[in-house]
């Protein structure tokens, strides 16, 4: 089963319903998945794929709706990823038969559903309404809010604020006039300081039988993600805009993520 967790949660209360009502559809997709009793399956995959396109359609109008009253700056990002789905999800209505696989039909669009979701949410959803004009600004201070009771984590957390306090002194330097390689050494600093951070997370997890590991691996493919699909030659022609994207993205994210996720982890060693 696939939960919907506080660190999914962007602050307004109708989109956060509607997302908990994709996490249902998800649920139901795996159900499918894993019923052994239905022999053909077909019918009941073309109405889990029409329910799907019927949802994406009434969400993504409505998230964008919002997202136009607040004037979202990544309101067209948002559009671009949104047609990426409801094209993914009509291929799959078009070529789908009742002579294909039907298990592996379903496993794809599982996978898929899943690993959209998580980055979707986490990578894009989660900026909604909190990015701040770039003049309000600042670079988040570690403190003991932030504590887990794990050293090691909170150890590698405050390291992961200095990174932050870095993209933020360059964002803020009026004197650099290219930045194009302290973005790049910067971004590359935090791909691979993240998945050594992760990893340790994640082994920590596993060690104390942590129930909440998967959705924490997700979350973690999600921001590495995000990280990852930075266009370089977007960045070098967009450098101060890039730096403002990524500050409010790592604050927010890391923020949401220690207080909602990992703070948990704690709680569960503690149990």
């Amino acid at each position: 089963m696939y939960h919907f967790t506080d660190d999914c949660l962007i602050g307004v209360e109708a989109i956060d319903n509607e997302h908990r009502e994709l996490f249902r559809i998800i649920n139901d997709t795996q159900e499918l998945l894993d019923n052994q009793i239905i022999s053909d399956k077909y019918d009941r995959i073309i109405e889990m794929v029409d329910r799907l396109d019927q949802y994406a359609e009434e969400h993504f109008q409505h998230e964008e709706e919002y997202m136009e009253t607040i004037q979202h700056p990544e309101l067209n990002l948002q559009k671009r990823q949104h047609l990426f789905f409801r094209d993914k999800i009509n291929g799959i209505t078009n070529s789908f038969s009742s002579d294909h696989e039907q298990q592996e039909m379903l496993e794809d669009l599982l996978r898929y559903l899943v690993t959209w979701l998580y980055r979707h949410i986490i990578s894009s959803d989660l900026m909604i309404g909190k990015l701040k004009p770039s003049e309000e600004r600042t670079a988040p201070v570690f403190t003991d809010t932030y504590l887990t009771d794990i050293p090691l984590i909170d150890k590698e957390h405050k390291e992961l604020f200095r990174i932050i306090g870095d993209v933020y002194r360059i964002m803020t330097d009026e004197l650099a006039f290219d930045k194009y390689d302290e973005i790049v050494s910067l971004l590359d600093e935090l791909r691979e300081y993240t998945k050594f951070h992760f990893q340790d997370e994640e082994l920590y997890m596993e060690n104390i039988h942590y129930e909440g590991l998967e959705a924490q691996k997700r979350a973690h493919e999600a921001f590495i993600s995000r990280l990852d699909e930075m266009d370089l030659e977007h960045i070098d022609e967009n450098q101060q805009e890039t730096l403002e994207d990524l500050m409010e993205f790592l604050t927010e994210w890391l923020v949401n993520h220690i207080l909602h996720s990992d703070k948990k982890i704690g709680k569960g060693a503690q149990a």
